[in-house]
């Protein structure tokens, strides 16, 4: 085809992903084929957009000898989290588990676990990338807890919902799962959920959380900081 010389072809350039959560921020930036927010929170409440790492899904039997033994694989059990390197794998439904990961890493995590699963259970067991598919936050700050409690029924109490629980619940009345990933000795919760519901969840956090000061923040840092502390 002719082009005008001064033109030339158009460069190839790679597909840019978003969060559903980017409509909140007044600022962004592209991270690993991610655009996401920037800046820090200064309130009482930071909500962390996590939503560009790796988020693959394990589901099999429900009950039975097969959902143990894939506990036993798996590293953790139902209404549990536990972190295995940089990934953390997370039980909040029985015989379904979450692993979250860096960006970029969910095909090599799709293929680890397709292999380390394989004929663990006569009944089938998917394992799915679901990265694009879902919205992922980081709640934390010293009036988290305030805030949460505000948008559940859930009892947050450290004997009830301690460090490393995850468990599924309604959160401003949007099915969530919630999991308790505690930074440096802090009280923090990942929230994660539909994609279609994200920044409907986002939207409502941010205003009942106004008077606590809650704001989005760059997530990048606090997922960096919860893996160095382990």
């Amino acid at each position: 085809m002719w082009m005008p010389k001064e033109y030339g072809p158009v460069p190839e350039t790679s597909p840019t992903a978003r969060s559903a959560f980017l409509g909140a921020a007044s600022l962004t930036r592209v991270e690993e084929g991610w655009e996401v927010p920037t800046g820090t929170a200064s309130g009482d409440v930071a909500l962390a957009d996590l939503s560009g790492l790796a988020k693959v899904l394990v589901k099999g039997p429900a009950a039975g000898p097969a959902t143990a033994e894939l506990g036993t694989r798996m590293g953790t059990r139902f209404s549990r989290a536990a972190w295995d390197g940089g990934r953390l794998v997370t039980g909040a439904a029985p015989g379904e588990w979450l692993v979250l990961g860096p960006r970029g890493t969910a095909g090599e995590t799709v293929d680890r676990y397709r292999t380390e699963l394989a004929g663990v259970s006569d009944e089938l067991v998917t394992v799915m990338d679901l990265t694009h598919g879902r919205a992922l936050l980081r709640v934390h700050g010293p009036s988290t807890r305030s805030l949460l409690r505000r948008l559940t029924a859930l009892d947050l109490d450290d004997r009830f919902v301690p460090d490393g629980s995850a468990l599924r619940t309604s959160v401003a009345g949007v099915v969530t799962d919630v999991v308790r990933d505690d930074v440096a000795g802090a009280a923090s919760y990942l929230l994660h959920c539909e994609r279609s519901s994200g920044r409907y969840l986002l939207d409502t956090l941010l205003a009942a959380g106004d008077d606590l000061g809650a704001q989005l923040e760059d997530g990048h840092p606090s997922w960096g900081g919860s893996v160095a502390s382990r």
